[in-house]
């Protein structure tokens, strides 16, 4: 019992580590040589005291409090507040990576939502690289003098993320774009920030034993070290470009391969604001649920059917351009993180909404042992849909008072144990999908959509990806068919042919002798 009533205690430390242990992968920006090594030093040093005061915090803060009671609940809000503001500290202190792990831990609906509001302001904040340090990064990226390559080279930054910036350019056949250029040091002080975050996470778990979150670990710093590479990202680019060749609604912007290397990327500069500025889509004329429903068909396309997944869906990565008339274009950006989808997994997803849509309890539970998270099977419904698996009430209306009830007993009957071993059991892919959803909600919601849209769109993904599979597979065997009866065809015209040969061979023989 008492285990359970530390679960919103431990959830919360739990988040302090992974943003802690993700960051690992997550070197920022600063000099090089000893200056980097400095600057890493005094990173990890921070890195230590924040986390040691926010395991230091939770430990005593609740200490004689009972577990449960109203005192308990109003000091756990403000640890988590103030712990929460904590890390905010390390990550603007830190950049680079920290930010990364910021958005990160705020995109995690598992976290308490002191963490999520607080943290949630890092999706836009970075500070940008001096100029000189950027020209110099892509002169000897590009191997010639900036001038020489760009007509025109804005040396403002129009955006600054937390591993790079982009400028605007003009090539010198007037074609105007957008040039990516990584932070220099990035990969310098990785393995120093792996090395102190793997401890404290190591360190966290000794206070925390129920804390077991890994697998998200190790997939947070997989995506953070392929994001680094932007030639990657390009074919990540080119490859969406082509799911999408036939979606005039889809503008991916234009590649240029000569322009780009590991940390330089060049691009056609699109025009856009951000998925979810109303103000804007209001003055533009564009419905801000035509807009919801045109973002969730795109993803549910790219999960259910595609099984390529934009990994990064926040606001600034998903730009509207207008077309006149309330028309629109989405500008998918920031291609750096991609997931593919296990063919077999991407089936499965697909049979799971099937599933959850006609709450066709036993597939759940069926499916659910095939994810290998076997009794959390059931929370799927609530997880996706909003209902319980027993539910009565329809499919995207709110659910009763009684059914609430109910959910709320049975959450609070989990513990951090039950938490962690749910996370633990789902395939990588499945935390890619999660983490996904939980961003392309958030902006759903600030969108004003109403929750059937999403619903509807995933419903109907799910269902044309699984019978594209089904339609592939019996093309698949029709084909297979087709080629043994031809193989036969072709044995026995061949077996024909090779007799005839004897035959005239023989009576050749036969008419020498």
């Amino acid at each position: 019992m008492l285990r359970r009533r530390r679960a919103p205690l431990l959830l919360a430390a739990a988040a302090g580590a992974a943003l802690a242990t993700t960051s690992a992968t997550s070197p920022s920006a600063d000099g090089l040589g000893v200056a980097s090594t400095f600057h890493g030093v005094a990173r990890s040093s921070r890195a230590i005291y924040t986390i040691g005061f926010v395991v230091v915090d939770y430990k005593y803060s609740l200490r004689g409090l009972v577990p449960g009671s109203a005192d308990y609940r109003g000091k756990l809000s403000e640890v988590h507040l103030r712990s929460a503001k904590k890390l905010l500290r390390l990550c603007e202190a830190n950049r680079g990576f920290y930010v990364k792990a910021g958005q990160f831990v705020s995109s995690l609906r598992q976290v308490p939502k002191e963490y999520i509001s607080t943290l949630s302001c890092l999706q836009d904040q970075a500070t940008p690289c001096k100029y000189q340090d950027i020209k110099i990064v892509i002169e000897q990226n590009l191997g010639r003098d900036l001038h020489g390559i760009f007509l025109e080279f804005d040396e403002h930054p129009i955006a600054a993320a937390s591993i790079a910036q982009v400028h605007r350019g003009r090539l010198n056949n007037n074609q105007e774009v957008a040039v990516k250029v990584q932070y220099p040091g990035l990969e310098r002080r990785m393995k120093l920030d792996i090395m102190t975050m793997s401890l404290l996470s190591k360190y966290v778990s000794l206070i925390f034993p129920d804390y077991r979150f890994e697998k998200i670990l190790l997939e947070f710093e997989r995506t953070m070290s392929m994001e680094l590479d932007f030639t990657q990202e390009a074919k990540n680019s080119e490859r969406t470009t082509s799911c999408f060749r036939k979606n005039d609604v889809v503008k991916v912007p234009h590649v240029f391969w000569e322009l780009t290397t590991k940390e330089v990327l060049t691009m056609e500069f699109c025009t856009g604001h951000k998925v979810d500025d109303l103000d804007f889509l209001r003055k533009a004329d564009i419905s801000p649920t035509k807009v919801a429903k045109a973002l969730i068909e795109l993803f549910g396309e790219m999960i259910f059917i595609h099984g390529f997944v934009h990994g990064d869906p926040h606001p600034g990565n998903i730009l509207v351009s207008p077309r006149g008339q309330g028309r629109f274009s989405l500008v998918l950006l920031d291609h750096g993180i991609y997931k593919e989808l296990d063919p077999k997994f991407r089936l499965d997803y697909c049979k799971l909404w099937k599933a959850l849509i006609s709450l066709d309890v036993q597939k759940i539970l069926e499916l659910g042992e095939q994810f290998g998270v076997g009794k959390y099977a059931k929370y799927f419904p609530l997880i996706f849909t909003g209902r319980t698996i027993d539910s009565k009430s329809a499919l995207g209306t709110q659910i009763s008072g009684e059914e609430k009830t109910r959910i709320k007993q049975d959450l609070n009957s989990l513990g951090m144990d039950d938490i962690s071993s749910f996370m633990e059991s789902l395939p990588p892919d499945f935390l890619v999908i999660l983490r996904t959803d939980g961003l392309l909600r958030s902006i759903l919601g600030n969108l004003g959509a109403p929750r059937h849209v999403r619903l509807l769109a995933y419903a109907k993904c799910a269902i044309y990806g699984h019978e594209e599979q089904s339609r592939l597979e019996s093309e698949l065997a029709r084909l297979l068919v087709q080629f043994n009866d031809y193989k036969h065809k072709a044995k026995d015209k061949l077996s024909w042919m090779l007799q005839k040969i004897s035959r005239e061979v023989l009576g050749w023989y036969k008419a020498l002798m």
